[in-house]
């Protein structure tokens, strides 16, 4: 009992002469083999998490399986209510093929996608029930001919023939397909094939072309640029009726990716001066692009 009541009382005079000198000590306790064996684990997980960790730059997988399983974790489906994954099965070339689509509800036309590409892709008519093999005709002998198919390109038949959409393009890596998807596009992807039709199917809300509250002119357009972009650039177009009207997009932004537009006459701006504006541009390090105001 008193060799105990011995150590807290010298350890209590160590700890004050301590705070007293100003000096602190400092001690590693020793680690047991558990606590090690834990600790070595713990990183070994870590890295694991780290390393399969979704990357934008990853190219289209062929297995149907694998790219709904990367765009789930992309887009944390678990927990984003907005995100609407339609799996079905696709006819073409009188085949059937697993696929599915992948876009975010509120930005895309429903109407669009339910008339011009789940129809015609699930619903047995004249288009998918064609034979677009290739076919060669070999003589043999007495006079017997064969018929001889070869391997259907899967891909020109949906490009060409069963998606009666105006703007579809074929994107081969994932970070090209999120971004169409983020714009309002719905993205198809169909077993066997590594690469994914990106299709214009923008429905989202947005405000019309009203009369601008600032800068009003009594002679002149009564027109005011709005939120969406393509509007914007349009406008310009209706105004400026010459084919030397030059529009180039660039993002801004490491998150928001705001599209901006850079519009110029070809046949009358300084090159070098347009030039400049764009490396300006692109030297804008932010987060975010809110607004043109400057600050």
């Amino acid at each position: 009992m008193e060799n105990w009541i011995t150590k807290i009382k010298n350890k209590i005079i160590t700890h004050l002469t301590t705070l007293s000198s100003g000096r602190y000590e400092f001690s590693i306790p020793e680690t047991s083999d558990e606590t090690l064996q834990m600790s070595a684990f713990n990183n070994a997980q870590n890295k694991h998490s780290s390393s399969t960790k979704p990357n934008e730059n990853t190219s289209i997988f062929s297995n149907l399986n694998q790219n709904l399983k990367y765009m789930k974790i992309k887009y944390n489906t678990l927990i984003n209510s907005d995100i609407v994954i339609r799996e079905f099965t696709l006819r073409a070339n009188n085949n059937q093929y697993k696929a599915f689509l992948f876009y975010i509800d509120g930005m895309s036309d429903t109407k669009l996608i339910n008339d011009f590409v789940l129809k015609p892709l699930m619903l047995k008519n004249t288009s998918n029930s064609l034979d677009y093999s290739d076919s060669k005709i070999i003589n043999t002998q007495n006079d017997i001919t064969v018929k001889k198919n070869k391997k259907v390109n899967l891909e020109n038949v949906i490009l060409n023939s069963l998606l009666p959409q105006n703007a579809v393009k074929k994107e081969k890596d994932f970070s090209s397909i999120i971004s169409g998807i983020n714009s309002g596009n719905c993205a198809l992807f169909i077993d066997t094939l590594n690469i994914v039709f990106d299709i214009d199917v923008k429905g989202f809300k947005q405000r019309a072309v009203e009369t601008p509250n600032n800068e009003i002119v009594i002679k002149g357009p009564q027109s005011a640029f709005v939120e969406n972009i393509r509007t914007n650039t349009s406008l310009l177009r209706q105004f400026v009726n010459s084919e030397d009207l030059v529009i180039e997009n660039i993002q801004i932004g490491k998150i928001s990716k705001t599209v901006c537009s850079i519009c110029y006459m070809k046949n009358i701006t300084n090159d070098d001066l347009v030039a400049e504006v764009k490396y300006r541009l692109n030297g804008i390090k932010v987060d975010s692009l809110l607004s043109s105001r400057r600050t």
